[in-house]
């Protein structure tokens, strides 16, 4: 002798209840994959922009640069 009966209105909120719970629990799992390939292409184009942007080198005083000339009294 069953205690309860379910009717076909409960057993169809049960279904979609059901579903729509793994569409959010697919859905999350999705979204973080996307987020992670993201996050790899980010990190992938920081390191080849920060492989461009290198140091200029100094340049060098011209060797014929005027000198001050120093008076001295005496």
């Amino acid at each position: 002798m069953p205690i309860a009966k379910i009717t076909g209105h409960g057993l169809a909120a049960i279904g979609v209840a059901v579903a729509l719970l793994w569409s959010c629990v697919l859905g999350e799992r999705a979204m973080v994959r996307r987020a992670l390939t993201e996050r790899a292409q980010i990190l992938r184009e920081m390191e080849r922009l920060q492989r461009r942007q290198r140091p200029e080198p100094v340049s060098l005083p011209s060797p014929r640069s005027p000198h001050r000339v120093r008076v001295t009294a005496g």
